[in-house]
């Protein structure tokens, strides 16, 4: 059975062509025109992912994203939100709601079905037992869950990944290219601003332990050794 898209996006004709684009790639789809109706047909399509418009009427795209992040039954469903916005501050701000990944308008059609299978990928990989332990972080990648000393931590799926890489080998240099194939698959088109937002997400919501998170200028990032 072909996996279920949920295209909501308030433009027709970008619509239409999201759909004969993913038509064509094999995916099953459905279509919403305003946030409202994306909720309404969230919950009777059960779909397997949502590209989700960032300036939809009525309800915007981040109106709908926290409604389906506290729906039991829609919370885990992966969102890539499709936005024309470029500011970092609005992108953090999606994937800090729990969007999965984001897509910038004008977006090829490669490129978006690649983000759509990077996504699905993941949902089918079986989780792990491992235990990863940092100073006082740990983390639980077969729960995808992570504690600073006794607090746990309200990361996406993208900031856990990327936690749980560097922090498994403390000092290792991990380029951005490397980051995005380890955590989201070879084929997955490398954006450098895409891995720079989720570090700034992931050290705010680090807070002073975000320091142990560095940079090495021109190269990418570690955790320190």
């Amino acid at each position: 059975m072909p996996n279920m898209i949920l295209i909501a996006e308030d433009e027709e004709a970008i619509r239409e062509l999201i759909r004969i684009n993913l038509s064509a790639n094999g995916f099953a789809c459905d279509e919403a025109e305003d946030g409202l109706q994306a909720l309404t047909r969230a919950k009777a399509a059960k779909p397997d992912l949502i590209l989700l418009d960032w300036m939809l009427p009525g309800l915007d795209g981040l109106g709908v994203l926290r409604r389906l992040k506290a729906d039991s039954d829609l919370a885990a469903v992966p969102v890539i939100m499709l936005t024309a916005k470029g500011e970092e501050s609005d992108i953090v701000l999606g994937l800090e709601m729990g969007a999965a990944d984001y897509v910038t308008k004008p977006f090829s059609n490669k490129v978006l079905v690649a983000r759509i299978r990077a996504q699905l990928r993941r949902g089918e990989e079986e989780p792990t037992e491992e235990i990863i332990r940092y100073a006082s972080l740990t983390l639980l990648p077969g729960q995808r869950r992570a504690t600073l000393g006794n607090e746990e931590l309200s990361l996406t799926c993208g900031e856990f990944d990327l936690l749980a890489l560097l922090c498994a080998r403390p000092g290792h240099v991990y380029t951005r290219s490397q980051i995005v194939a380890r955590t989201k698959g070879d084929d997955y088109p490398v954006t450098d601003r895409a891995v720079d937002v989720q570090v700034v997400s992931l050290r705010r919501k680090l807070g002073a332990f975000g320091e142990r998170l560095e940079t090495v200028r021109g190269v990418g990032y570690r955790m320190r050794g």
